[in-house]
């Protein structure tokens, strides 16, 4: 036996073990080079056969063995499983040969196990600091007939329960080969007892929570748009039956990309459940040249024994500290003022400067200049792609109203669209082939927009050029990277025609190149991710901007499901959480100005109304919001969050966050309806220490067991829309017994 760190191999048996934190992935070579899938599930201290293949003769199921009619790859678990060689299932893997046929048999080759975790080409992915965080094992499957191989990789980290993995295809022909689908993942189970979860929804109602049953049969979630989308998030998760927030098995599963995703289901008639994900071979092909290599995006697979709470804190923890990059990883991140609620393209230097003096005295930290500020931008039908200063609003330019922000103490961000064009703007007008596009179709277009193409060399340097200049013209020190529609047309000039299914691939991987070049040119910059809100909340975009505007939606009523469903997989640290104006741009409802707060409060905090019309209580309330918010900052940015009521099944939402050390807590309780009788009611806390005392602001002291087994006392809150918050410290005092 061999191994190295988490991952075992049975030269004997031919059994690969690997051990994380709490879990254990079982393969095993099988017959000629097959390679199975065993176990992944709880820890194991050893394997002794328990999940060992069974074979027996089902009819209709063929076999790849003449005389053999009990091994069939329709009933085999496989790591990989592939097209036309006795599996009906779907594939995880497809290839088109260069004599047209699409029929694969990739049979264990080799394998190495290595401490450490190996970056990805060209591709966003978690990582590691130190070679003994990780192990990483690499098995190398060769096809039986042409000499290409394909290389799983499987990541496990020490001190997380999650693996990681993604393939590289290698082509040692002498000829191309066409890629027609490749998954980053595949796992087989031998079980279809399953609950599904996806998180999903629209433009403003981004990342809901659905859950069904997995019944027989094919369940797909996917993105053809271009972008990981607002409709659905590369993430699926299967719960056992009877799993929920804090109990039961739970298997998630994401995807590091930011494109075109599919993630498929398959429940087959011998009660056998099949789970692949990876990039859509929808509208994909890729032309593997010889001696070229393709390497698909990662995916973050995460196993909770203790359902799905315990499984987000697993993503939020290696997403905060292995994902997200730079000097803002580690950093508080501040509170912000956006104008766009406030002035939309109606606004001058002097209007931008009176909020940016309002902002300061109440506390805030960053003011951002969004949409407006470029080429003749007064309404949205045009100069996308003219990024020069409009001086007629800002007869300093950039770096005179920089200087007039950092005068009042605050510091200066602004907004880009640098992946999108206007019809209507200089940049077209030179370069009309720059944008995707099919010759002789038309150019459709989207809020006036059409997206400029990413996937050639000469845009990713003129849109980089363009981001360097601005970002060196001013002390800029934040960036909100906006992208406000999806691809249509998708086409490529720069591509030959049996390339053009390439596109939207080469785009993700030319904007990545783009945001790789800029983010470590500009360390000292935030970066904000925006997609019309949350259209691209996704592990890839978090890889070069640590944090996301969550939603255009800025209502507080609709915020709670969204955060709610944002937080399953994405930690507070990650989510742009504002407090807007009422009525509400989006839908119209009044809420109190401490319901907003109470909301926004629970993410990265700011701001999108027009400060220099506040009442003096307004003014006040919200000088105590900054003044809590600065307090409880670092709790809710690098704490440990708990979902205690779900808003998608109660007429209630409630979350708390505790400190590392579990010596301090804030809990966060919102009521949506009143009621003609209201009833007094407690609220079970999670995650505290059963030992510790815990004082309230109030000077109440509670056991860290009573609050979690008996509850914290709720006050009787009258209306709609209300909300009360807590903080919690851990006390000396003692309680009487």
């Amino acid at each position: 036996m061999n191994h190295i760190a988490n991952i075992l191999y049975d030269e004997k048996q031919k059994i690969f073990h690997l051990r994380g934190k709490d879990y254990s992935y079982i393969m095993q070579i099988c017959r000629d080079g097959y390679l199975g899938h065993l176990y992944w599930g709880k820890r194991l201290r050893s394997y002794h056969g328990s999940m060992n293949f069974r074979f027996a003769d089902r009819p209709f199921s063929p076999n790849p063995y003449a005389g053999d009619r009990t091994f069939s790859l329709d009933t085999f678990p496989q790591e990989l499983p592939a097209f036309g060689n006795t599996d009906f299932r779907v594939p995880a893997i497809q290839l088109e040969w260069p004599d047209g046929s699409r029929i694969t048999d990739f049979r264990y080759e080799s394998h190495r196990i290595f401490e450490g975790k190996p970056e990805l080409d060209g591709l966003p992915a978690t990582y590691v600091e130190s070679d003994d965080e990780a192990a990483t094992l690499e098995i190398t499957l060769k096809d039986s007939y042409y000499p290409v191989s394909v290389v799983l990789s499987y990541t496990v980290f020490r001190d997380e329960n999650v693996l990681a993995r993604s393939v590289k295809i290698c082509n040692q022909m002498e000829e191309e080969i066409k890629i027609l689908k490749i998954a980053s993942m595949n796992v087989d189970f031998r079980e279809n007892e399953w609950k599904l979860l996806q998180l999903s929804g629209a433009w403003g109602s981004e990342r809901q929570m659905i859950e069904r049953t997995v019944e027989p049969g094919i369940c797909q979630i996917e993105s053809r748009r271009g972008a990981s989308s607002h409709q659905h998030n590369p993430f699926v998760a299967l719960m056992r039956k009877g799993a929920d927030e804090s109990s039961g098995e739970v298997y998630g599963c994401n995807l590091v990309y930011s494109g075109n995703f599919l993630a498929q289901i398959e429940v087959d008639g011998f009660h056998n459940t099949r789970i692949n994900m990876g990039i859509n071979p929808f509208d994909f092909s890729w032309r593997l040249e010889p001696d070229g290599t393709f390497q698909t995006p990662e995916v973050v697979m995460v196993y909770s024994s203790q359902g799905l709470g315990e499984m987000s804190r697993t993503f939020h923890s290696l997403y905060r500290r292995r994902l997200c990059r730079g000097l803002f990883r580690d950093q508080e991140r501040p509170i912000l003022i956006n104008n766009w609620e406030a002035t939309y393209f109606d606004f001058d230097q002097e209007k931008i400067v009176g909020i940016a003096r309002q902002a300061s005295e109440l506390g805030i930290e960053l003011l951002v200049l969004d949409d407006g500020w470029f080429g003749k931008r007064n309404v949205d039908t045009g100069s996308l792609g003219d990024w020069s200063v409009n001086n007629n609003k800002l007869p300093g330019g950039l770096d005179g109203l920089a200087g007039l922000v950092n005068q009042t103490g605050m510091k200066f961000g602004l907004w880009v669209e640098p992946e999108m064009v206007s019809p209507d703007s200089d940049l077209y007008r030179a370069h009309p082939d720059w944008c995707l596009h099919v010759p002789n179709r038309n150019r459709s277009e989207s809020r006036n927009q059409l997206v400029l193409d990413f996937s050639r060399k000469d845009v990713r340097d003129y849109i980089l050029n363009m981001m360097i200049n601005i970002l060196e013209s001013a002390p800029i020190q934040y960036i909100k990277w906006d992208m406000n529609r999806n691809m249509t047309e998708v086409g490529s000039v720069s591509l030959p025609g049996k390339n053009q299914q390439e596109v939207s691939h080469r785009y993700i991987l030319g904007l990545y190149e783009v945001l790789e070049s800029l983010v470590c040119r500009f360390p000292n910059v935030l970066f904000e991710s925006c997609s019309g809100g949350g259209g691209r909340f996704d592990p890839g975009m978090l890889y070069y901007m640590p944090q996301t505007w969550t939603s255009d939606d800025t209502d507080a009523v609709e915020r709670l499901k969204i955060q709610y469903g944002t937080s399953i997989l994405y930690p507070a640290i990650s989510m742009g959480s504002h407090v807007s104006a009422v009525p509400n741009h989006q839908v119209h409802r009044f809420t109190d100005l401490k319901m907003r707060g109470d909301v926004a409060m629970s993410g990265n905090f700011g701001y999108e109304l027009d400060l220099t019309k506040l009442t003096l209580e307004e003014s006040a309330q919200i000088r105590d919001q900054i003044c809590l918010y600065k307090k409880i900052r670092g709790l809710i940015q690098f704490g440990e969050q708990y979902r205690l009521l779900n808003p998608f099944k109660d007429g209630r939402t409630a979350w708390m966050f505790v400190s590392v050390d579990q010596s301090q807590a804030y809990v966060c309780y919102f009521k949506h309806m009143g009621y003609a009788q209201e009833e007094f009611c407690t609220l079970r806390l999670q995650g505290l220490e059963p030992s510790f005392l815990y004082a309230t602001d109030e000077g109440d002291v509670f056991g860290g067991d009573e609050l979690m087994y008996a509850g914290i006392p709720l006050p009787q809150l009258d209306g709609d829309y209300k909300s009360y918050v807590v903080s919690l410290r851990k006390t000396e005092n003692i309680v009487p017994e």
